[in-house]
């Protein structure tokens, strides 16, 4: 029995506020030892970037601003992406830490300013995944579109919480798998569905 849309829409709307309840639930100090573990996976799985899109932790995300801080002490450029038209794919600003930040119409704090580039990285949070490498995002789609839209496609790298996996997140044909998956636990590459 196959499932339709709007069972597979609204299974996932529900999905989504219980991956964020299971944030909300981690004491401080634990999301921020874990944020440090996943953040030293980072760092010893990957290279330095030339040029790294991440994202500003909301909804108690795990926070990779110390990796972002090693990589641009070490030559690395830093970006932040930025929603430039609805159902349209993300653009990446610059970002330094004097760089002013604003809130955009999802809360989420966005450069208002500066030159536009194109990541080699983006470092992508999960609010839920899958060991085949599927994310479950927020809902809009704009992380899908942009890693469709990008040439060369860039190293997609799911940073996310233990908490938040899944069997699977029952991914739709718009879903972009990720390259990798990096938790508290370690780095792995998705094994294929």
């Amino acid at each position: 029995m196959t499932q339709s849309n709007e069972d597979n829409t609204a299974w996932r709307r529900a999905l989504r506020l219980e991956m964020v309840a299971r944030r909300a639930a981690m004491g401080e100090m634990a999301h921020g030892e874990l944020s440090a573990r996943i953040m030293a996976h980072l760092q010893a799985t990957l290279g330095v970037p030339k040029v790294v899109a991440f994202c500003w932790p909301i909804k108690h995300e795990p926070d990779v601003r110390g990796v972002i801080d090693l990589w641009r002490q070490a030559g690395a450029m830093a970006a932040l992406p930025v929603v430039v038209a609805e159902n349209a794919p993300l653009a990446f600003r610059v970002w330094m830490t004097e760089t002013a930040l604003e809130a955009d119409r999802y809360g989420i704090p966005t450069p208002v300013a500066g030159e536009f580039v194109q990541p080699d990285l983006i470092l992508l949070p999960l609010n839920g995944f899958d060991a085949a490498g599927y994310r479950l995002g927020y809902g809009g789609g704009y992380f899908d579109r942009t890693l469709a839209a990008l040439s060369p496609r860039p190293l997609a790298v799911g940073v996310g919480f233990e908490v938040n996996r899944l069997p699977s997140i029952r991914p739709e044909s718009h879903d972009q798998r990720l390259d990798w998956i990096v938790t508290e636990n370690g780095a792995f590459r998705p094994v294929a569905a």
